[in-house]
């Protein structure tokens, strides 16, 4: 009888977090915004359960404190399959931007919504952000004060405690507060650098190197190997950010496909199990320690159905955005609450400009049941210009909004921006390049092609604004309705304020950020879209030297004080090259 050979017991982590929750995206998705993305942290946590359990393998699960406290059964479900939970920190944080205190808060509060959601003690730590290099060591001893026994956040990899080969293999430091574990992640020298021996170094090189390492290690050391992976490399199906760079797309989504079966491989050929395990440290039941409540917990209540709030109608034009429809329901969701406890009565008109893709499937099923939704639709591609203004067409209300499907602005922004629309004004648009507005990982070219547009529209126009492109805006219904725009595209946006700015109106800039697109692709022509530009500003300009454009006067605002006592109903007209019937909304949400 042959006895097969006992397999070397190693450890095994997991990063439990969402494809959007990751250091490679923290420049282009903010954590405050993480709750807008559509998350698919359940089904990739369940599928990394199931691979656990085919092979008979435990792991510790890093989480953050609010990834655990608002999804506590999901982290329950990981303690109760017979896994260790432990803590990434409450935030995502990187430790180098704390001080021992506020770094102690935040693991104290972790540990807090960890416990209570798992129902064990959480004896472990890993940092959410990057590694510990030698200058964060200062953190072991935090870790020690507030109760932690180990810590697996070291990161022995390219130059980092090359002078300390103890340091990457499981040890003890020493703190003042007393010794503390640490399970530094396991690194191989392949191609002559240092490499982690898991997560995306496993998808990223060859098989056969990594395999290659993973001996050489079980030769060389009687120290267990500490392999890690994230829940979000099991999702090939997860949603793409596209404008993120080439090499950050290259780090976080190449061989996804093939993730599971390198797992897999791992768990076939060794025995894993936890870092308290490991450690022979006991997981005692935790004692459910109520959260204090915070202040934006106290202010979230409902407002009092007896106030009046103002109505206020904001248009989205949709053009191919079906990846982009749950981030939408998702950022709406909360606009609707921010605008009702500011005073508003918000009202959503979602116009389609004839997509070509699924769009009008995913908003009449996202959408359909929203009581303060309208749906719309263009039996033809018009442009964005002439889906806002079909969205003017169709409001009744006097204040209308317009902003981007993929929220390139914060919608929240319009909040700042309705206040300006004062008697005498008849627009309010949003201005990234104002010296007090921010441009974030937008590129550069475009960037340049803006900004170059915006300065020469300062010459032919009387507003003197940062940015004229802007679709992020605020209009004043009743003097917006008889403006003429011949062109239904992006330029139609420029052409719309110019209109507005040669008729005498006044128009402000309220500065603040543009992002990136993430979720779908940029619909603009640029050839196209510069060269149409330059038309525009020869027309304007000429309109200027025959003296057909009126500038702003202060006392038009008599005159606007008795246009706001007229109500406002006649339908915008548009005076397009091939005008189109109105459009017909197909869902009569409100």
């Amino acid at each position: 009888m042959v006895t097969q050979p006992t397999k070397r017991k190693h450890i095994l982590t997991i990063n439990l977090e969402d494809y959007f929750q990751v250091g490679a995206f923290q420049r282009f998705v903010r954590p405050e915004h993480w709750q807008r993305y559509e998350s698919r942290i359940i089904e990739q946590t369940d599928r990394t359960l199931d691979l656990l359990d085919q092979y008979q393998a435990k792991a510790t699960f890093f989480v953050l404190g609010r990834v655990a406290e608002s999804l506590p059964d999901l982290i329950r479900k990981v303690a109760d399959r017979g896994h260790e939970v432990a803590s990434r920190g409450y935030n995502w944080h990187d430790i180098r931007h704390l001080t021992p205190q506020q770094f102690g808060d935040d693991l104290a509060r972790s540990r807090r919504a960890i416990e209570n959601a798992s129902g064990q003690t959480v004896i472990g730590y890993r940092t959410a952000e990057g590694w510990f290099r030698p200058a964060d060591l200062w953190a072991l001893e935090v870790l020690k004060q507030e109760g932690f026994a180990y810590d697996s956040s070291l990161g022995p990899i390219l130059r980092n405690f090359s002078a300390e080969p103890w340091r990457k293999l499981v040890h003890e430091e020493v703190t003042l507060s007393g010794p503390i574990g640490e399970l530094p992640i396991s690194s191989a020298r392949i191609l002559g650098m240092d490499v982690p021996i898991g997560g995306n170094w496993l998808r990223q090189f060859p098989s056969l190197l990594m395999r290659r390492a993973v001996r050489s290690w079980e030769s060389r050391h009687d120290a267990p190997l500490v392999m890690y992976f994230h829940t979000w490399e099991l999702d090939p199906e997860q949603p793409r950010f596209e404008s993120t760079g080439w090499l950050t797309r290259v780090r976080h989504y190449r061989n996804l496909d093939l993730m599971r079966g390198k797992v897999a491989e791992y768990l076939e050929r060794f025995s894993f199990d936890t870092a308290a395990a490991h450690l022979g440290l006991t997981l005692k039941p935790a004692v459910h320690t109520p959260a204090p409540p915070t202040l934006l917990e106290i202010d979230l209540g409902p407002s009092s159905p007896t106030v009046e709030r103002t109505p206020v109608s904001i248009v989205i034009p949709l053009y191919n955005e079906e990846p982009v429809i749950p981030f939408l329901a998702n950022t709406l969701t909360e606009v609707r609450r921010a605008f009702q406890q500011a005073g508003y009565d918000p009202r959503f008109l979602l116009v389609n400009d004839a997509s070509t893709d699924d769009t009008q499937t995913e908003i009449t099923e996202t959408f359909g049941s929203w009581p303060d939704v309208t749906l719309i639709a263009h039996e033809s591609n018009r442009g964005v210009a002439a889906a806002i203004l079909t969205g003017l067409d169709a409001a009744d209300t006097e204040i209308v909004c317009s902003m981007d499907a993929d929220c390139t602005y914060d919608p929240h922004e319009l909040l700042a921006m309705i206040p300006k629309l004062t008697p005498d004004v008849d627009l309010v648009t949003a201005s990234p390049y104002h010296p007090d507005g921010e441009v974030r990982n937008v590129p550069r070219w475009r960037l340049f092609l803006s900004q170059g547009a915006s300065r020469l529209y300062r010459r032919v126009f009387f507003n003197q604004l940062h940015t004229y492109t802007s679709c992020f805006r605020v209009y004043r219904r009743s003097r917006v309705k008889e403006t003429p725009v011949r062109y239904g595209n992006f330029l139609g946006v420029v052409e719309l304020l110019g209109q507005l700015d040669h008729r005498g109106s006044r128009v402000v800039e309220h500065p603040t950020t543009l992002s990136v697109r993430l979720l779908g692709r940029s619909k603009m022509k640029t050839l196209r879209t510069i060269v149409g530009h330059l038309r525009l500003m020869r027309k304007f300009a000429w309109n200027r030297l025959r003296g057909r454009a009126r500038k702003y006067q202060p006392a038009d605002r008599d005159r606007a004080l008795l246009l706001l006592r007229e109500t406002a109903g006649t339908p915008c007209h548009m005076a397009m090259e091939d005008r189109q019937p109105a459009a017909e909304p197909v869902t009569a949400g409100r």
